[in-house]
């Protein structure tokens, strides 16, 4: 077993890309992946399953069709299965995202932004 905690800052430099989730952990079947963001994703959603948004640093917009959330570091938001929704940020933010494992960042959308599963750092 081992006993080292995991350090998001340290896995946060192991990489450069934006909007591709990468896995850190997992518990039972959720995976916790952290992500790299800026400028504009796709409207999605993600019918079977809500969705975790956890800042560590930074600012973004979660936006829904009839309205939007802020959020700064330490701040987190539920999107519920099934909304749709898009994410913004003017500046490169970090986020810790909690979902059931195999889920796709796109969800059913396939877009240049879709990113490959499973990828651990």
């Amino acid at each position: 077993m081992n006993y080292s905690p995991l350090n998001f800052r340290e896995k946060l430099t192991q990489f450069s890309d934006h909007w591709s989730p990468k896995v850190i952990a997992e518990m039972n079947d959720y995976q916790f992946k952290l992500v790299k963001v800026q400028g504009d994703f796709v409207w999605h959603d993600h019918p079977d399953t809500d969705e975790v948004f956890i800042v560590l640093d930074g600012q973004m917009t979660i936006q829904f069709r009839d309205g939007a959330v802020e959020l700064s570091a330490g701040e987190m938001y539920v999107v519920p299965k099934g909304v749709e929704h898009k994410t913004w940020a003017r500046e490169e933010c970090h986020m810790l995202l909690v979902e059931p494992q195999g889920v796709v960042n796109t969800g059913d959308v396939v877009d240049p932004k879709t990113a490959q599963n499973d990828l651990w750092v």
